[in-house]
């Protein structure tokens, strides 16, 4: 027999996918089985999957320990000496969320079982905490909720249990959350105000183009343009993006478009220019930085998904600091 004690990092999810999550290689119709016959049970009582978990609960599966491992697979990776030692540098942190700063050159999530991610090392800092354990993340595991790319720094949203993830998953489906970037780009910035494109991709290439016409493959597209600062040294504009959709590549491209290639951008960007700053200044890496998010308040959200786990979030901003090569063109 196994117990599984719902904790926070369970609550709010149905019976039926913790069993799902637990006993992960088991096809549904087993676990409606086993639910049909009081082989598994809630609270003692017999239960239908459909009932929502509560702290405190008590999930039992009265089945043999060879049925359990036949059904379960090995979900906990072993970290690798990068990840364990990898730091974060946590912006934001509370019993549903973590917030931290990606640095450049490392990537959201896993592409490849050997590569090192933020969220693997999320994932052992909170492990090294103790707000996870490796049992609890058979049922639930931490995980970001916006991707950036690679080479773009910034903040990076994760949570931390069931509650959080709907919570976060929503604000960025329904574009709630006001998103801001930093850009740095040649020359004084000409075309700044609220841009609007349709963006097609290729997804065997992994590369976007953009038009200002529509078309069956195209994905509407907005993007808000301002000048922060003009850094007359360098002849570099600084921009301030606001991300209105968030598609991918949405900024990289459409600022390339618009004839101001980020600086440093080896796919959209200008080789010349590139070539130009990596010499003089040695920038290797896009000059993007996803700085600042702000959440809408709880009382403006028609929505139930916003419970009393939004709270801490409600109208608040959180914002990161620039990496170094961005402070060194930023303060001229």
């Amino acid at each position: 027999m196994k117990e599984i004690h719902v904790t926070k990092n369970e609550e709010g999810y149905k019976l039926k996918k913790i069993c799902m999550n637990y006993l992960d290689k088991a096809p549904a119709s087993f676990i409606y089985k086993m639910l049909r016959k009081k082989n598994i049970v809630l609270n003692d009582k017999k239960a239908d999957g459909n009932e929502t978990l509560r702290v405190g609960d008590s999930v039992k599966l009265y089945l043999s320990d060879e049925t359990i491992a036949g059904f379960k697979s090995e979900k906990m990776e072993r970290l690798t000496g990068a990840e364990k030692t990898g730091e974060l540098d946590i912006i934001y942190e509370d019993e549903n969320y973590i917030f931290c700063n990606k640095p450049v050159n490392m990537l959201s999530q896993k592409a490849k079982k050997d590569d090192v991610s933020i969220n693997e090392i999320i994932i052992s800092y909170l492990l090294e905490s103790g707000s996870v354990t490796e049992e609890s993340l058979s049922t639930f595991r931490p995980s970001v909720v916006n991707r950036l790319d690679r080479n773009t720094s910034g903040i990076i949203l994760a949570s931390k249990t069931p509650a959080g993830a709907r919570i976060l998953s929503e604000v960025i489906r329904s574009r709630a959350a006001k998103k801001y970037y930093l850009a740095c780009v040649p020359g004084k910035a000409k075309k700044l105000g609220h841009y609007k494109a349709y963006l097609s991709k290729d997804e065997k290439k992994n590369i976007v183009t953009i038009s200002d016409k529509p078309s069956k493959t195209a994905s509407l597209i907005e993007t808000e343009v301002s000048l922060e600062k003009y850094v007359s040294r360098f002849d570099v504009s600084l921009l301030r993006i606001e991300l209105i959709t968030g598609k991918s590549h949405q900024i990289r491209s459409h600022l390339a478009y618009l004839g101001m290639p980020i600086i440093g951008d080896i796919k959209y960007g200008d080789k010349s220019v590139n070539k130009k700053f990596k010499e003089s200044h040695k920038i290797n890496s896009q000059m993007l930085f996803a700085y600042e998010i702000t959440f809408p308040l709880k009382d403006s959200l028609d929505n139930d998904v916003f419970t009393d786990d939004y709270d801490n979030l409600s109208g608040k901003t959180f914002s990161a600091k620039p990496p170094k090569a961005f402070q060194f063109v930023i303060n001229g």
